[in-house]
């Protein structure tokens, strides 16, 4: 991985290498700014019978070549760098979600506190954390031992315990993994990596209780004190270990790291690194979505501390009957503005979980997916908000008799007023057919309040720009910028409950091309033209009770960005409720649909 001036940075190849698809992409500096010129795929080749990661990745470039008219690939099979006129690139870099990704056993003493920390820095890495150990997790030491001898995790982070504590509880879990000879998941090659980041006064009596079958990395504790946290040296060891660990054994990733100016990363650790380092260059709020064929992936940064989760039982097509079943059918159906037959739908579902590459042929088949979507977001984002909180066990202001439940509590720091931008990735965002569509998704899933900027990941590129973040931010935030953000417009919500046909604010809107006042109900959408590139300046004058973002009744006036869908005026206030009578219901869902244009076709075939 040979260091390179980011300012002779002009031709960049990255790729990211999924379980199913590598994707590669171009970007190259155009008048003097960094643009992704073009892109290209191919299967992953990691499995039987190619068992090399490395074709996959020739193919994918080789096909980005073709298309750019660019030499990338020598007679020889490697790639060409540094660039040389028209042919090869300055830097190569690539994520990696293959083989199922980072998976990743965490451990610690109490199940809210240091638990939840290790948990929080496997996450942040990028890791799928397969189960949390604590010594108050309810379950019996016999059938903790048993639990990690099933586990067959790429590696383990143990925590516990403040610096200079008592160390004994630290080590009783150290009693607990050592005794089961924990298995690493690509066999017997190599030993199992073990990240201590507990009470450093433990660490020696830790690296006492293990034998030869583990190979233990010690850093410093990821909660030194009960007040704050230390993800950062934990996080950078679980990327060193991967690297070191996991990538050197799956097949061909040695050769692929030969090739890479920087580590690779695990894709939703590279995900998570873009939407922090954007929050960090533009000083703001961020969350984004991942919703997959199996799991859902929250980010969110808020005051810049990043946290992300994995809903794994969330999903459109293997997990879909989760969904329904989570959220009940009467849920996924208060989204649908006509009758539909349940058992027709049961068998649907069944359907997409046996055949999950299946789209939605009929219109009444994509307004039922929209609705399962709606509420897979709806309960990844109540799970995110559950696990982004304060630190649990620190003393706020309380007294003596609250003491018991505010060690036990934390309150979320997901703010949906101050969040100022919202990011859509996945199939059923990414590709439906109108980007209206996506809007309104997001719009009655997370419930954003005051004004956020909506958008949507063109084609999933943020993993290639995470890691190019770490060797060039510039170019990457460039990049995000021009062509990996497809910006849907803003939404300007209002957040309090009145009375269906109320007024619930007035506004002003003053811009290039658009100059609107009025007034809207409770209960009320409304979409206004508000192109991609567009500004106008909204004025704000809420009703009693109703707030923007100033406070209940307070004017606000604030700037907001067009996009392909437009502005959003919301007067259904929040939380968002919707009328319990199923004949009230289905109207109002069809006056948003109309409000909102989700459907055109089908409104046109009903006033012909």
């Amino acid at each position: 991985m040979s260091k390179i001036d980011p300012e002779n940075i002009n031709v960049i190849l990255a790729t990211d290498c999924g379980s199913t698809t590598t994707k590669a992409i171009l970007i190259q500096k155009v008048d003097g700014v960094y643009r992704q010129t073009h892109r290209g795929e191919a299967p992953t080749t990691v499995e039987a019978p190619f068992a090399d990661v490395t074709m996959g990745v020739v193919n994918a470039v080789t096909e980005v070549g073709e298309l750019s008219g660019r030499k990338l690939v020598d007679d020889d099979g490697r790639l060409i760098h540094p660039a040389n006129g028209t042919d090869g690139a300055d830097i190569y870099i690539s994520t990696s979600s293959a083989g199922g990704g980072l998976q990743m056993m965490v451990a610690g003493v109490v199940a809210e506190m240091t638990a939840a920390s290790a948990k929080r820095a496997a996450l942040g890495a990028g890791a799928i954390v397969m189960d949390v150990i604590a010594s108050n997790d309810r379950r019996r030491p016999h059938e903790q031992i048993q639990r990690i001898r099933e586990l067959r995790p790429d590696m383990i982070l143990v925590s516990g315990g403040v610096d200079g504590g008592t160390t004994t509880h630290v080590v009783q879990i150290a009693e607990l993994i050592a005794p089961a000879k924990p298995q690493p998941r690509f066999g017997t090659e190599y030993t199992m990596p073990l990240i201590y980041a507990g009470n450093k006064e433990a660490a020696k009596l830790v690296a006492d209780v293990f034998d030869e079958s583990i190979d233990l990395t010690i850093v410093d504790n990821l909660r030194p004190v009960l007040e704050r946290e230390n993800l950062g040296p934990a996080r950078d060891a679980i990327h060193d270990m991967f690297l070191e660990h996991v990538m050197a054994h799956a097949p061909g990733y040695d050769k692929l790291m030969g090739w890479t100016h920087a580590p690779i990363m695990p894709t939703p650790g590279a995900v998570g690194n873009i939407l922090q380092t954007i929050a960090r260059l533009q000083n703001i709020n961020v969350v984004g979505v991942d919703i997959g064929g199996a799991t859902t992936d929250v980010f969110s940064v808020f005051d810049e501390v990043f946290n992300r989760t994995v809903s794994a039982n969330l999903g459109m097509s293997y997990s879909i009957s989760n969904v329904c079943a989570e959220a009940g059918m009467e849920n996924v159906l208060r989204w649908v503005h006509f009758d539909m037959d349940e058992r027709e739908l049961r068998n649907r579902v069944k359907n997409k979980m046996i055949r999950p590459t299946t789209i939605p042929q009929s219109q009444e088949a994509l307004i039922f997916e929209q609705a399962v979507a709606r509420e897979a977001l709806r309960l990844a984002y109540i799970q995110h908000k559950e696990f982004a909180t304060t630190l649990k066990g620190v003393q706020q202001q309380r007294t003596v008799g609250d003491t018991f439940s505010q060690q036990v509590g934390g309150q979320t720091i997901v703010n949906n007023m101050k969040l100022d931008l919202l990011v859509a990735s996945g199939g059923v965002l990414s590709h439906a057919p109108r980007m209206h569509q996506t809007a309104i998704m997001l719009v009655d899933s997370f419930e954003p309040e005051g004004f956020t900027t909506l958008a949507k990941d063109s084609i999933f590129m943020m993993p290639h720009l995470g890691v190019l973040a770490e060797v060039h931010d510039k170019a990457a935030l460039e990049v995000f910028e021009r062509d990996c953000l497809v910006y849907l417009g803003t939404c300007v919500a209002a957040k309090g409950l009145g009375k269906v046909g109320k007024p619930c604010f007035s506004y002003t809107i003053k811009g290039e091309t658009l100059n609107e006042t009025g007034e809207i109900a409770f209960g009320d959408l409304k979409l206004f033209p508000l192109g991609p590139g567009e500004t106008a300046m909204v004025t704000i004058e809420p009703k009693r009770g109703f707030d923007f973002g100033e406070g209940p009744g307070k004017r606000v006036q604030r700037q907001v960005k067009g996009g392909t869908v437009g502005l959003i005026l919301d007067g259904r206030g929040r939380p968002l409720a919707l009328p319990e009578d199923m004949v009230a219901r289905q109207s109002t869902i069809e006056k948003w649909v109309e409000a909102m244009e989700l459907y055109p076709e089908m409104q046109a075939a009903v006033t012909a």
